[in-house]
Parts: C-alpha cells; sequence; structure tokens
C-alpha cells in the first residue's frame, strides 16, 4: 500500500513536462519536452547536445534494535524510454511514405515522440551486502512495431538502453548512509536527436526498507541533523513517501526525485487525473481546456492517446466535479496537530490571527536593538538563500514598506530598494522584496528625526 501511495505521486514527477498544453503536437511548448529527470548518453552533456549522464542520491536508514529480520533495502528504478511514432501513408507497390498527419473518414494520427514507462526491480538487498556494494547492469530493450491503420500504417522506434546502478551502505553514527547511483551507458549520440532518444526520461529511485526505517534527511530528528547534513545529493533528492497518517520523521518508503519536494508528498485528493503540468493547478489546466475549439480539441486527440483522454475527461467533467477543484482549504498546522502541538483545528487556525490587531503598515520589529517599521532605512544582508536573485541586492540601501507576521508567528520586512527607479510604482502596486529581520541593518538617516530611528531604551 504504502508504495502504491509512493507511485501516484512519483508518476507527477515522471510526466511532468509529457506534454503541454493545449496538448497539441504543434503547439511549439511541445517542440522542446522531456523536462525533468533526464539522462542522456554519455559526452552528450559535454557536446551541447543532451543533459549529463548520472545522478547519485543519499539517504539514512535507522536499523531496529530488535528487528524481526536483517534490514533490507529493495530498489525500483523508474523512468521513461522515449518512443518515436511514424505516421506513414501506404504508397502503391506496398512501401511507406513518413508523413507529418495520416488521415482517415474515421480518424486521424500525427507523427509524434511518445514515450513508455519502464519500472525495474532490481533487488532486495540486506546490509552485509550493501556495505560490500552492488553493482547492477539495466538493459532495456528497443525494437520497431507495426499498427496498420486506415490507409497507411503507425510504425513506433525505440532505441535500447543501457544503465549501470551502483549501490553502497556506510554507517553514520548510529545510522546508516545509503548512497545509490544511475549512470546512462547508452552508445554516445550523434546528435541533439538522436541524444534524446538514448537517454533515461524522468529517472527516479523508489526504495523501500524491512526491519529498518528511512530517516528524514529534509527534517531530520535532532540525533540524526548531523548525519542528514553530511548527505550529498547529486541531481536527485529523497524524500518520505508512502504512509503519511503520522507525517513523521521516518517511513518505511523514500522517493529519490528529480525535483525537490516535501517530505510525504501526495496528489490532491480533487485531481480527477493527470494533466501533465502538473505543477500548475488542475482547476486552470482544465477551464483552459474548455476553451478549446472542436479543430483544436481534434488536433489533441490526433497527438496522444494521453490527451485524447484529458480532453474527453475536461468535457464530460460536471460543474459539481469542477466545483471540488476550486477553493480548496486545508489545515496548514495538520502536521504538528498529527504529531500531539497544540494548534487550532477546523477553521479555527486563521480565526485567533484574523481576531488580533494587525497593521503591517504600522506595526515594528526590532532589529539588533533598532526599531524599524514603514519608512525606516537598512541595508540588506541576505542569508537565508531563498532566491537565486539575492546576490544582486546583497549591500544595497532598501526602505522598509511594511512589517508582516505569519501564521506560523514569524516575521518578514517588505522592502523596496532606494535606487529602484520604479520604487514609487511597485509600492503602488504592492510589489516588495521581503527579507527576515536578521537580514537587515538598520541605517541612521542625517538629519532624520522620528521613532522610526530611535533606539528602544529599556525603562528604569
Amino acid at each position: 500500500m504504502s508504495l502504491d501511495l509512493a507511485r501516484l505521486a512519483a508518476d507527477a514527477v515522471l510526466y511532468e513536462g509529457y506534454l503541454l498544453y493545449p496538448y497539441r503536437s504543434t503547439a511549439a511548448k511541445n517542440q522542446v519536452r522531456w523536462q525533468f529527470g533526464v539522462l542522456g548518453p554519455p559526452g552528450a552533456a559535454a557536446a551541447g547536445s543532451g543533459e549529463p549522464a548520472d545522478l547519485a542520491v543519499q539517504c539514512l536508514l535507522r536499523t531496529d534494535r530488535d528487528p524481526v529480520g536483517p534490514a533490507t533495502v529493495t530498489v525500483h528504478l523508474r523512468f521513461l524510454q522515449l518512443q518515436r511514432r511514424l505516421a506513414q501513408r501506404a504508397e502503391p507497390g506496398g512501401s511507406f511514405t513518413t508523413v507529418g498527419e495520416l488521415a482517415s473518414p474515421g480518424a486521424v494520427w500525427t507523427s509524434w515522440d511518445e514515450a513508455v514507462e519502464v519500472e525495474r526491480e532490481l533487488g532486495t538487498f540486506d546490509l552485509a551486502a550493501l556495505r560490500r556494494g552492488v553493482d547492477l547492469t539495466v538493459p532495456v530493450a528497443g525494437g520497431e512495431w507495426v499498427e496498420p491503420v486506415v490507409g497507411g500504417r503507425l510504425l513506433r522506434c525505440r532505441e535500447p538502453l543501457h544503465t549501470a546502478v551502483s549501490l553502497h551502505a556506510e554507517d553514520d553514527g548510529p545510522l546508516v548512509r545509503l548512497t545509490l547511483s544511475v549512470v546512462n551507458t547508452t552508445e554516445a549520440a550523434p546528435d541533439r536527436d538522436a541524444a534524446v532518444r538514448s537517454s533515461l526520461i524522468g529517472t527516479h529511485l523508489l526504495l523501500s526498507t524491512g526491519g529498518a526505517c528511512f530517516v528524514s534527511v529534509i527534517d531530520p530528528p535532532e540525533d540524526a541533523r548531523a548525519a542528514a547534513a553530511r548527505c550529498r545529493q547529486h541531481r536527485c533528492w529523497p524524500v518520505l513517501a508512502g504512509d503519511d497518517s503520522t507525517r513523521g520523521q521516518t517511513s518505511d518508503v523514500v522517493l529519490a526525485l528529480p525535483i525537490i519536494l516535501y517530505d510525504h508528498p501526495a496528489v490532491a485528493p480533487e485531481s480527477a487525473g493527470a494533466m501533465f503540468d502538473s505543477t500548475e493547478i488542475d482547476e486552470i489546466l482544465t477551464l483552459r481546456v474548455m476553451t478549446l475549439t472542436d479543430e483544436e480539441k481534434a488536433q489533441a486527440r490526433a497527438t496522444d492517446a494521453h490527451a485524447a483522454a484529458i480532453i474527453d475527461r475536461c468535457d464530460a467533467m460536471t460543474p459539481a466535479e469542477l466545483q471540488r477543484l476550486h477553493a480548496i482549504l486545508r489545515e496548514p498546522h495538520a502536521r504538528g496537530a498529527a504529531l500531539g502541538a497544540a494548534r487550532p483545528t477546523g477553521d479555527d487556525w486563521w480565526a485567533a490571527e484574523a481576531a488580533a490587531p494587525v497593521s503591517p503598515e504600522t506595526d515594528a520589529v526590532l532589529v539588533a536593538g533598532t526599531r524599524v517599521t514603514r519608512g525606516s532605512l537598512v541595508r540588506l544582508h541576505p542569508s537565508r538563500r531563498a532566491d537565486a536573485q539575492d546576490m544582486f541586492v546583497a549591500g544595497l540601501e532598501a526602505r522598509v514598506s511594511a512589517v508582516h507576521v505569519d501564521l506560523d508567528g514569524q516575521t518578514h520586512v517588505a522592502v523596496s530598494l532606494v535606487d529602484d527607479a520604479a520604487a514609487e510604482v511597485q509600492d503602488w502596486y504592492g510589489r516588495y522584496l521581503y527579507f527576515a529581520p536578521d537580514e537587515l541593518e538598520p541605517l541612521a538617516e542625517a538629519g532624520t528625526e522620528g521613532d522610526v530611528h530611535q533606539r528602544e531604551e529599556t525603562p528604569s
């Protein structure tokens, strides 16, 4: 059951970018697909024709003191194998000509790159074997398949793939650090088109354990923080998965994915099915599909069977089903409540904050003993690295526009850059840069007096 739940979340990543709205082969953005977890053939990245050939991930295991049996790890490797579908028109004499579109009175088929889902269970290994190291090869067959259709045929072609997987375990204090690497060892490709056909797409690992448990490396318990900090990830990040009823810091299942997610990722229960724009919002995509003309829908159906399923599902959606996608609100502190934290429940989670007197434009925060509020001058020292643009504003002066406190009690200071020519317009729109108080250095302004720059005095 835990593996099945994990696969639901993994599939959303596996098929991300498989086919993007408006789901037609003629759409410009569907000419460049396969966005995540692509392992190109050797040399493709250096030649500029493809992605790097490898990924590696490290996760942590805690072995039980009195296990029922020896601690084991089962490894599943999952990815998509590109499949080229060629629509071919039948010619006199029995030959065939590849065309962009093959039409008959009852159907239309286009030439298109599909993908076939590949999953290999690599085996179950005990810790003794993992400490010695395990090296595996994973061959995936290629070939050609023909489907006769009215007026011609569909020719499907797949290139053979070869992959090397290595596993190794080593002790890290009371924990065991498990290292897994995956390398595409398929023969080098001469160009970009050949490289993508020889790539592993959406590559990820699904791990389960018996007689032990995985420990979170993004939210580790206190005794595992040092070990988690020593873990190194390369193009792949492990998160706890499976049954999230307790949402604790351990699990018997780990997903190692090409994108960073929180522990226990899950597909929203309101989602009616895959949309292949998994970082988008189902409701928006559904409404967009409903705006397509009948001709555009026919083009999408001719592009891919998955696209046809999306069109049919959206066409058949009832108002009640569409409403299920709209304005769903979940308890943001559900995890804390599950772990026994004293949190408001139900609709009350926001009521206490909403009832409190909140005024970001007049509220203040103490920074290094100085009261900072709207109008204060500060220097920026980004340290959280939440945004890649932080490096461009480091050391610059900014004017505080508001002080916000979120529902978790964290303070965020909204600022505008002093030298930004568009600062006045940004202020009118309410668009600011946000920093934590410890990322700000209060500055005094010559000849200016007022509470915004006065140091707080301790009452005598």
